[in-house]
């Protein structure tokens, strides 16, 4: 099959939905009849906004700020224009999507700002808190947890802080297999310049065409192709931060006993303690060989134990994904396919890359045909790998259609899978009322896995109250089932009560130290992680 990097470069994104605008396509027959006859969904009455119609707040920066940033970058490093201010406003959460749908720009930044360098963001990030302007990071605009609404409490204005120009590949050390690369690099991109030298990171989440390597770190992604070239944190060898304090430079060998590892620290904060400017990541061979493949199993559970034995024993598959019996039946494993009503049972993906791939795909084909499996031939993994980045543009047609649809994911271990699937589909039922709760395992490990349920629900006349609400029980029923609140989406501000919960006060204490450690003014993507404290918050409360 073709490389993951082949095709035209990447389109702007949909400033009110995914992807390539171009792309944007009408429900198959197959889907308005599901959705009409198993969930009563009617055509909304209102239609989405064109760009300029959006309403925005007036900008509200310093006058004086706005002097010395064009001074310090270049006037054309400082933008303020409507459309400009449009495209970043906010991620790509269903929430996000339908405010934009309706026209609500009220969570857009003030100015985006367009450092070229670390050097540039370091003299930002100085100035901004100087003149106590939040910065929010924006990288591919992908977040789905609240990761890029701006929190302006009694900040003097926040800007976006775009990372686009920061897109250099900077080195390439083919004997420790180590390439230092800009975070503003778009996946796709840098998966060409890398190919360029034989090397691929190996990162393909569905956000793949859009996001970029900075976004990834800093809400620790984990791509499709996770079982074989692990997670992005995983991948991360070092990094350079530049904070309002200062320049953290992290990560001298691939291991070290020197203390604790601070790079732990920046993966996964979401830019409230600086902004990674540049990461030092491990690296692959470009695979010689690709095979996609499908299987049948009579159940989820028979499946997701073929799957616990794969990840224990071995051989592990570089893709390895089982969708439940309703996520099966509706035939969203593919995409292609999607609303031919399938036969009962699982499919599971299994996915080979690397040398040697017929042994590999052999010796797990015995494991998984031992755990009851039916091997379904190439033609499965195959439709799935074509289709495996349009699920997004799916839910845009269905929010279109006037469907609630969402995902949301956890993980946990395998003797706490069953009770946790169980937990959060009867939490979406009981919020929703009869949804089409869907869940797929993509991500797997030794000692667990991760979840990823999908749900489609007709829409309310207040659809962001109707997921606000399912969101909330499903978050509740994670904590208690003793699941994480996120594998890889990230913490955002969607996720900060769950994720106090379970990290505990003693756990908060911790980072928001840190934070006024390295962030004294409370500037850096101010309300990720947990609720800002000190002057600009205590302002902000009296108001």
């Amino acid at each position: 099959m073709e490389s993951a990097v082949n095709g035209p470069a990447t389109p702007a994104m949909n400033w009110r939905g995914w992807g390539d605008p171009d792309k944007e396509a009408d429900l198959p027959e197959g889907v308005r009849t599901l959705l009409r006859d198993l969930l009563g969904v009617r055509e909304p009455t209102a239609r989405a906004v064109a760009l300029d119609a959006v309403r925005l707040p007036p900008p509200a920066l310093p006058p004086a700020f706005e002097r010395e940033l064009a001074a310090l970058l270049g006037q054309d490093a400082l933008r303020l224009d409507h459309e400009s201010r449009v495209r970043h406003t906010r991620g790509k959460s269903t929430p996000d999507l339908l405010r934009m749908r309706a026209g609500d720009g009220r969570d857009a930044p003030d100015a985006v700002v367009s450092p070229a360098s670390h050097d540039d963001v370091l003299a930002v990030l100085r100035l901004c808190a100087a003149h106590r302007v939040a910065v929010v990071p924006f990288g591919g605009g992908t977040s789905v947890v609240g990761g890029l609404a701006a929190d302006r409490g009694g900040h003097a204005g926040v800007i976006a802080l775009d990372l686009a120009r920061l897109d250099r590949l900077i080195s390439v050390d083919t004997e420790s297999m180590v390439a230092c690369l800009e975070p503003g690099l778009r996946a796709p991109e840098a998966e060409r310049l890398l190919a360029e030298h034989g090397l691929t990171i190996g990162h393909f989440p569905q956000s793949y065409e859009y996001a970029t390597l900075g976004g990834f770190a800093a809400a620790r992604s984990s791509g499709q192709a996770s079982a074989g070239y692990g997670r992005f944190d995983d991948m991360v060898v070092g990094l350079t931060v530049a904070t309002p304090s200062g320049t953290l430079d992290l990560g001298r060998a691939p291991k070290s006993a020197a203390g604790p590892d601070l790079r732990q620290l920046v993966l996964g904060s979401e830019g409230a303690f600086g902004i990674i400017t540049s990461l030092r990541l491990r690296v692959r061979p470009l695979p010689p060989e690709r095979a996609y493949e499908g299987w049948h199993f009579p159940s989820f559970a028979a499946g997701r134990e073929a799957m616990r034995a794969l990840a224990q024993e071995g051989p592990p598959p570089t893709v390895l994904r089982l969708s439940d019996e309703t996520e099966t039946m509706v035939g969203l494993a593919r995409p292609d396919d999607i609303g031919a009503l399938s036969a009962d049972g699982c499919l599971l993906i299994a996915g080979y890359e690397g040398a040697g791939v017929e042994a590999t795909r052999e010796a797990a084909g015995r494991v998984l045909a031992a755990h009851g499996g039916k091997p379904l031939g190439e033609e499965p993994g195959e439709a799935w790998a074509h289709g495996r980045y349009a699920a997004p543009y799916l839910r845009d047609s269905l929010l279109a259609a006037g469907a609630t649809v969402e995902t949301l994911e956890t993980a946990g271990f395998w003797s706490d899978l069953p009770r946790l699937y169980d937990a959060v589909r009867l939490a979406l039922h009981g919020a929703l009322g009869s949804p089409l709760v869907m869940c797929h395992v993509s991500h797997v490990y030794p000692t667990g896995a991760s979840l990823y349920f999908t749900v489609v629900t007709a829409q309310t006349d207040d659809p962001l109250e109707q997921w606000a609400g399912a969101k909330r029980a499903a978050n509740d029923a994670i904590v208690a089932a003793g699941g994480t609140i996120s594998h890889h989406h990230g913490v955002g501000r969607d996720h900060r009560d769950a994720y106090a919960a379970e990290i505990g006060d003693l756990g908060i204490e911790v980072l928001r130290a840190v934070k006024e450690r390295l962030d004294p003014t409370g500037i850096c993507n101010p309300g990720v992680l947990f609720t800002p404290t000190g002057p600009a918050s205590e302002e902000r409360d009296r108001g």
